[in-house]
């Protein structure tokens, strides 16, 4: 080879040399500006990642706060005996023993506070143990959200709120019996509130992974922050906290090994590659925590009602056989609460929920709808019958709880999914029949048909046309004669209600309980006594009886309207008797009792009317002063069918004499039943033997010829 050759091939190799030395150098610089944006591309994605995380934990943290002193308002303000108790004189005691005393040292609230109904007047406040002035404490938007919460359709009413000492969580709801029944007066409001104190943010900061969470009064510089408004939307404080910067300290950490070789860079985007997908595992399973949480139940671990619709909507478009849907309502579960407990309560949901999913192989899924209300999706061909069996098997035997023995049932309302049935019109089916399967009674069970929906709509339509009989006075006073047993001539008189519409009447046994299920029961007692007593002027000498229903009796205005209408109409209260059942001796005696002596003491007179049919005592009797009582027509009926039923209405009749309270025997149908009960010692006597109900004219006709003769 000669010179020129060789140097060629020097060169040649030098270049070669250079030109990979060059190649190598630009890719290592290539790689290392690449490797760079990847590293702070990772660095600061990273950063906002945890950002983003720790952000919706702030508000998650916040809705814990909020849901868990929602969720206390509402089991204290949803309570039938905190209604009964605030509705008394001794409220505010009542009031302190279960709330205020319970503020000293009660982790899920700081203060209690119960509002009159008039919305201003304090019946007790106390935060820690101690009186105060709400007031002066929250200001006037404290009365704002008292306005809000006097609705009892209302959910409880939650706002963050300022303070004198900082910012507290005040939530509001109506003190109002579990179950309404028609219109309530006014009620009460219950108030409970907790501070955000350092134990709280402590507390928050450990359940949501916020280190360094803290409060401040505005945002600042270089923290993360959520904010916090009051009911007007205003800002009145900020959550703050450092930022982790997970990233950053990743790229700090591995910096001094970026520079040194490709191998150190190459481990290092390994390693952020494994970062990134450790934490969107991680991400990824906190979002199936969410979505969890989301369609189930916390304490049960059921499927919720969002849930429920959920998994109803995935089998209406899958290929699986239609589901029926069970609902479920426990029987007597409330009284479980009321005597052991909602930590009893609770277990025993827990024991029902596990005994639910496990009844039946077709049951696919579960779910808590309700405090004890549940569903069963069931899918496969095994009959209604056999699933209510299955189901009500489960409450045969009692439950055992802590040594204690508890005894409950169930009422069934199942539905099935038929061809362009969404999930929501299936539940609302389910839920009509569990509607009448309770009205039925304990332990039962109900199929959905169409004639519930028609029954529901001729009950709405025949609502509809009551308040309009009512207003327009359609509905008629009809009164039966009350005759003295000794001589027999008319003493009295009885007002019946009487409905007459162009396709016929319509019985008292149906109108008047409608008229107490839908509110109208105090405008149709007020028409009928006005009438009653309009027509009773004509006959002076003649006492009126009228009956009233509880749920009048139970009005705390209705003994001031009676007054007020007797005075208007000049009608003498003592030829007024007002007959009452046992019912409203039970369901609310206190404002019973009240109603009573306000009325007896400007002479009205009270009958206890269908004595017998009932649990009505003695004691009832006695406590109640009333000045007669009507033995109920089934005791006189069986003067015809028992060989033992005169001994029976002796024996009645003589616990009335012993306790000085005459006696009307209504239903008297024949001379003999009149013979029995004059001898047995009834000084008033009513029924179709001495005269049917009459109108006002027919009654005026009949004392003519009575005076005549």
């Amino acid at each position: 080879m000669s010179s020129k050759l060789a140097g060629r091939h020097v060169r040649a190799q030098t270049f070669s040399i250079i030109a990979t030395t060059v190649c190598f150098l630009a890719i290592a610089l290539v790689l290392t500006g690449l490797v760079s944006h990847v590293v702070v591309t990772m660095t600061r994605s990273a950063n906002e990642i945890d950002d983003a995380r720790a952000n919706r934990a702030a508000r998650a943290a916040i809705a814990a706060f909020v849901s868990r002193l929602s969720a206390t308002t509402r089991d204290n303000a949803v309570w039938d005996d905190a209604y009964t108790a605030t509705a008394s004189a001794t409220a505010a005691d009542w009031a302190y023993e279960n709330w205020g005393k319970t503020t000293e040292d009660y982790p899920l609230y700081d203060g209690a506070i119960v509002i009159g109904p008039d919305g201003s007047s304090i019946i007790s406040a106390y935060a820690k143990g101690k009186p105060f002035e709400p007031g002066v404490f929250f200001g006037e938007a404290f009365y704002r959200q008292i306005d809000a919460a006097a609705d009892p359709k209302q959910a409880p009413v939650i706002n963050f709120i300022k303070t004198e000492t900082g910012i507290a969580l005040i939530a509001s709801q109506a003190i109002q019996p579990f179950t309404i029944e028609g219109e309530l007066p006014k009620l009460s409001v219950l108030s409970l509130y907790k501070e955000f104190t350092s134990e709280v943010l402590d507390t928050l900061s450990n359940e949501h992974e916020l280190e360094g969470l803290r409060l401040a009064a505005t945002a600042e510089p270089g923290l993360l922050d959520t904010p916090i408004t009051d009911m007007k939307g205003d800002v009145i404080g900020h959550l703050v906290w450092p930022s982790k910067a997970p990233g950053s300290a990743v790229f700090h950490q591995v910096y001094p090994y970026v520079a040194a070789a490709s191998i150190i860079l190459v481990l290092f985007l390994v390693g952020v590659l494994l970062v990134g997908a450790s934490e969107a595992r991680r991400l990824r399973q906190l979002a199936q925590t969410a979505l969890f949480e989301a369609n189930h139940d916390s304490l049960s671990g059921l499927l919720n009602r969002h849930g429920l619709l959920s998994l109803l909507e995935e089998l209406e478009a899958s290929d699986s056989s239609p589901p029926r849907l069970h609902l479920v309502d426990l029987d007597g579960f409330k009284a479980v609460n009321d005597a052991w407990g909602h930590a009893v309560g609770d277990e025993l949901i827990r024991m029902v929920s596990t005994a639910l999913v496990a009844c039946h192989p077709e049951v696919v899924a579960a779910a808590r709808l309700g405090g004890d209300e549940f569903a069963l999706v069931q899918v496969g061909s095994a009959s209604g019958e056999e699933m209510e069996r299955t189901i009500l098997a489960l409450f045969a035997e009692p439950f055992k709880i802590e040594g204690r023995t508890i005894e409950i049932g169930a009422s069934i309302g199942a539905a099935a999914c038929t061809t362009g049935v969404s999930p929501l019109e299936l539940l609302r089916r389910a839920d009509m029949a569990l509607y009448r399967a309770k009205a039925n009674g304990r332990g039962q069970a109900v199929e959905y048909d169409f004639e519930l929906d028609r029954e529901r709509q001729r009950v709405a339509e025949l609502e509809s046309l009551l308040k309009s009989a009512i207003n327009g006075g359609a509905i008629e006073a009809v009164f039966q004669p009350l005759v003295s047993a000794s001589t027999g001539a008319i003493t009295g008189l009885e007002a019946l209600a009487r409905w007459r519409t162009a396709t016929g009447n319509i019985s008292p046994e149906i109108f008047i309980p409608l008229a107490e299920r839908c509110g109208l029961i105090d405008a149709l007692g007020a028409h009928m006594l006005k009438t009653s007593i309009e027509h009773a002027r004509s006959w002076p000498d003649l006492a009126l009886s009228v009956n009233v229903s509880p749920i009048q009796l139970c009005n705390p205005e209705f003994a001031a309207e009676v007054i007020s209408l007797l005075q208007e109409l000049d009608f003498d209260p003592h030829r007024l008797t007002l007959e009452i059942t046992e019912g409203v001796l039970i369901t609310n005696p206190d404002q019973a009792r009240r109603s009573i002596d306000h009325l007896k003491r400007v002479g009205i007179k009270f009958a206890l009317d269908d004595f017998g049919c009932g649990y009505a005592s003695i004691g009832a009797l006695r406590q109640f002063g009333f000045d007669r009582m009507k033995i109920d027509r089934s005791l006189v009926s069986a003067l015809d069918e028992a060989t033992n039923g005169a001994d029976v209405l002796r024996a009645t009749i003589s616990l009335a004499t012993a306790l000085q309270i005459p006696v009307t025997a209504e239903g008297i149908e024949n001379s003999r039943q009149a013979a029995i009960l004059r001898d047995a010692g009834c000084d008033q006597l009513q029924g179709y033997l001495m005269g049917k109900p009459m109108s006002a004219s027919d009654i005026s006709s009949k004392l003519q010829e009575e005076t005549a003769a």
